[in-house]
């Protein structure tokens, strides 16, 4: 499946999600349930993806995960904040490079309009 279609059914799944529970909740409970939406729409997806960082010749451990990680092709990045800041986008820019991975979605759930809390990241 081409990445632009995933993207496209992520985004769609977050909208279902937001208009059943609105902003306000935890990240978590935003997180089970788009992945619940994401399964039914035919897509394989892990959560909290363990993304170690090879340095030195090493593969690390440094305690990062990944929220989403669909058809493992596209990195989900859930947030639940006020407004996004650059340090939103850095990290997922940095969970891209570490995964060499290319497009990674950057999603806020506490938004009135979830279409304002969507950003769509390249590497």
């Amino acid at each position: 499946m081409e990445v632009n279609s995933i993207t496209e059914k992520i985004i769609g799944c977050a909208i279902k999600v937001h208009r059943a529970l609105g902003p306000g909740l935890l990240e978590k409970t935003y997180e089970v349930c788009l992945a619940h939406e994401i399964v039914k729409e035919g897509l394989v997806v892990r959560r909290q993806v363990e993304l170690p960082v090879i340095y030195d010749g090493l593969r690390l451990d440094a305690g990062y995960r990944i929220d989403l990680l669909v058809e493992e092709r596209v990195i989900v990045e859930l947030k639940t904040v006020e407004q996004f800041h650059p340090i939103h986008e850095a990290q997922l820019i940095s969970y891209l490079k570490l995964s060499n991975l290319k497009v990674g979605l950057l999603i806020n759930f506490n938004v009135t309009m979830l279409k304002s809390g969507v950003k769509r990241l390249m590497n």
